[in-house]
């Protein structure tokens, strides 16, 4: 049987281990999938077996005996061997084949609808709690994401800190950075990992050495096969897009919402305080006074190189 290089995982070792047993139409079938398996996710069965010359029923019958529940069963191990093994272009090139300009904008909010079903869907509601809990119950939160999960952890350190005391978004422009940040961790501690595809490996050396100190590890991440839950104790699975050049995150910026507002709820007391020794402070600092905007105003201000400019208008034209 011919493999694509470097494709092992759950899906190909079963492969691999039914393939002499296999007959020759699901033989032709494991050929085709593990050379091409970034256009085989997209495929129906009834149109994958068109493609390798054999009837629907042959296909269903091939994923049935690779050990997964029907094809749908079969198409999510797809799903995962070409969320890890894609790399950036090879996405772009996915994605671009399949659509046109045109319909960019329908495709990808589409698309980001649909994580978000799926996240909701299959979020384990048990370790979301426990989160919770674990956050609430922490000494120290520590909260760490690169790249492009980067946004994702400083939005929600933003928030943390709003409602939890001893909040630090852990700096990653170096490995060496990240530890001298982790090194008083212990087990009174939590880090909050974010990593999804392509995954980062200082986001997950850096959960190791939070696991190794005895320190509470939760993971925001889109798989349980992630290599992000080795060392957690509480995985939170969000659906990211695995085949766009742009990280699609909008579902695990929902579970982070939804994370912010159960903490508030939580400690409702505690948050109003706060907002209002912030709002004072920001009035006392004049904070905002030069830097917001109030569509109700009758007039606004415009600050330039010479000074103030001001513009009339009526909020009622």
């Amino acid at each position: 049987m011919e493999t694509a290089e470097n494709t092992t995982n759950e899906l190909i070792i079963r492969i691999e281990e039914k393939y002499p047993k296999m007959s020759k139409g699901q033989k032709r079938l494991a050929d085709y999938v593990c050379k091409n398996y970034d256009k085989a996710v997209f495929l129906t069965a009834a149109k994958l077996g068109e493609i390798v010359g054999v009837s629907e029923s042959t296909v269903v019958r091939f994923a049935t005996q690779l050990g997964y529940k029907g094809y749908p069963g079969f198409q999510k191990a797809l799903e995962e061997l070409v969320r890890t093994k894609l790399n950036s272009i090879q996405r772009m090139e996915v994605t671009y084949g399949r659509i046109t300009q045109s319909e960019i904008l329908q495709t990808v909010l589409q698309s980001d609808i649909e994580k978000i079903k799926l996240t909701l869907n299959g979020i384990d509601h048990k370790a979301f709690d426990l989160a919770i809990d674990t956050i609430l119950g922490a000494e120290k939160i520590y909260v760490i994401g690169i790249r492009s999960c980067a946004p994702l952890a400083s939005f929600l350190s933003f928030y943390l800190n709003l409602v939890c005391e001893n909040v630090t978004a852990v700096t990653t422009n170096s490995s060496s950075e990240i530890f001298e940040q982790l090194i008083r961790i212990g087990s009174n501690d939590v880090i909050i990992g974010i990593s999804f595809p392509r995954y980062s490996m200082r986001t997950l050396k850096a959960l190791e050495f939070a696991s190794n100190r005895k320190a509470k590890v939760i993971t925001l991440t889109d798989s349980v096969h992630s290599p992000m839950n080795l060392y957690s104790s509480c995985n939170l699975i969000a659906r990211s897009d695995m085949a766009s050049i742009v990280d699609s995150l909008v579902a695990p910026l929902s579970v982070i919402n939804a994370l912010i507002v159960a903490l508030c709820m939580k400690k409702q007391t505690e948050v109003v305080t706060t907002l209002e020794t912030l709002e004072k402070i920001w009035d006392e600092y004049q904070v905002y006074s030069g830097d917001e905007l109030n569509p109700l105003n009758q007039s606004l201000s415009v600050a330039g190189d010479d000074g103030s400019r001001e513009m009339e208008g009526n909020a009622d034209e």
